[in-house]
């Protein structure tokens, strides 16, 4: 055969390769179309590549990347594997977990109590750190946790043992499972690296090579990430106008894409919500003109023509107030992190004025203290010494009607807004107050919960608080 003829030998066999198991995807795509059409878009998102490198198939949010050989085999062993692992890129997608970094925690892979010991830590054979393992063994998961837990014949398969018991330990914690939070609980097990090795072979699906956050040096493309959240937010608004038939069958997969795209406000934003304007003491930098300043010192030696205004109209947070929720379903850990945070806010002197007027409720079932803070070294040495009163139920109503009554003692002068940070638990006002009222509540505590009409919602994790990278 000559050499020509080789080539084209190859050729051939790759694009019949390539036309083949490209079939078999969209097979897959519309077998899965069928029962969740809430994920048209998402399902129909790619193309489809051959890639001898890779094992089995991978995405980079756009591509699905296959090997021939392992996606034929797959496909001949049973087809629900193919439509689970073309669902499982789809979540990950969705999840946008191709850009999650982890949370730079130093994972040391040892023995544990709820797993047998083992010896080895460190590195794979892949080269990947225990950290980077541990990451992509929670991506994988949540993803697999969703789709065990939704009811459809394209994806149905059975569970091992291994695959039910950590299911039942992760969800021993009472709480949304995605990845992060996955994570976190993984971090706390200190798996063997037997055991890691197990349930990376249960539950890896695909291949991450070509995540984003695989790729340091390359500079992330916002465009990926917001292409698929607006997939995301239109998969949300179709699963809440679906029958009550469809939403049994996707478990708890509408709850997850909730928690998604809850919006992740900056703190300081958030709180900056509450300011008001006000003449300030500084040189007003839009109303003065250096040009007739320096002009007339060079004139006329130390006689400017025109003097800097000494005030100026700025928007600073000066009235407002803070209630903690000290029934015994809040953390204190959680309440002192969360007050040390706002008084991270309250000492930046771009956010708050000089002389402020805060008032710190304690709240359960009824108001125990409140603490007056009129400046930054109040609200110092109230941290410093901070104790917790209360530890019955939640009720939101005495905190609001104590306000009321400061207000009718003409305790504020232009009191913009009062923040309540809570579980959400607990019997709501119905009567609108004459502030702006935000609740607050931590995404490690949090289920969803119908907060009145007139206030705002605000989920913080604890990365939020903590300062670090969000996802």
């Amino acid at each position: 055969m000559q050499p020509e003829d080789k080539t084209q030998e190859i050729v051939e066999t790759a694009e019949r390769l390539q036309a083949i198991c490209s079939s078999i995807l969209r097979a897959a795509r519309d077998e899965l179309y069928l029962g969740m059409r809430f994920l048209d878009v998402a399902l129909s998102s790619f193309s489809y590549q051959m890639d001898g490198s890779i094992h089995g198939f991978g995405t980079d949010g756009r591509v699905i990347y296959f090997q021939p050989q392992m996606l034929g085999g797959l496909y001949k062993e049973n087809r629900i594997l193919v439509n689970r692992g073309y669902l499982h890129m789809v979540f990950h997608c969705i999840f946008r977990h191709f850009a999650w970094r982890g949370v730079g925690n130093n994972i040391i892979i040892a023995g544990a109590d709820q797993w047998k010991n083992a010896e080895g830590r460190g590195n794979d054979s892949t080269g990947k750190t225990s950290e980077e393992r541990m990451c992509d063994l929670s991506c994988d998961i949540a993803v697999e946790h969703i789709i065990d837990g939704m009811n459809y014949r394209s994806i149905r398969f059975s569970r091992s043992l291994l695959r039910r018991e950590t299911y039942r330990l992760l969800e021993k914690e009472g709480k949304t499972l995605n990845a992060q939070r996955i994570y976190k609980i993984l971090s706390g097990w200190n798996l063997s690296e037997k055991d890691l090795t197990n349930l990376e072979q249960e539950f890896c699906t695909d291949d991450h090579k070509y995540w984003e956050s695989k790729k340091p040096d390359q500079k992330p493309n916002p465009m990926l990430s917001r292409k698929w959240g607006e997939i995301n937010d239109g998969i949300e608004t179709d699963l809440e106008t679906f029958s009550q038939e469809a939403g049994e069958r996707d478990g708890d997969f509408l709850e997850q894409i909730k928690t998604e795209n809850r919006s992740k406000y900056d703190y300081r934003e958030f709180l900056r919500k509450f300011a008001v304007f006000h003449e300030e003491l500084a040189v007003d930098d839009d109303s003065f003109d250096y040009n007739f300043y320096t002009y007339g010192l060079r004139l006329y030696g130390n006689m400017p023509l025109i003097e800097p205004l000494e005030s100026k109209e700025v928007k600073k947070v000066e009235e407002f107030v803070i209630v903690i929720d000290t029934s015994m379903s809040c953390s204190g850990e959680l309440v002192r992190r969360f007050l040390e945070e706002t008084y991270g806010v309250l000492s930046e002197n771009e956010s708050f004025f000089t002389k402020i007027n805060v008032h710190i409720i304690q709240c359960d079932e009824k108001v125990h203290i409140d603490k007056k803070i009129t400046s930054q070294e109040e609200m110092k040495d109230y941290m410093e010494h901070l104790e917790l009163y209360g530890d019955g139920g939640t009720d939101f109503r005495p905190a609001f009607e104590w306000v009321d009554k400061l207000l009718e003692q003409h305790e504020f002068r232009n009191l913009k807004g009062l923040i309540y940070f809570t579980d959400g638990f607990g019997i709501y006002p119905q009567k609108m107050p004459s502030y702006k009222t935000a609740f607050v509540f931590m995404q490690d505590n949090y289920r969803d919960v119908d907060v009145p009409v007139w206030a705002m919602k605000l989920i913080l994790d604890e990365y939020d608080l903590n300062g670090s990278d969000r996802q």
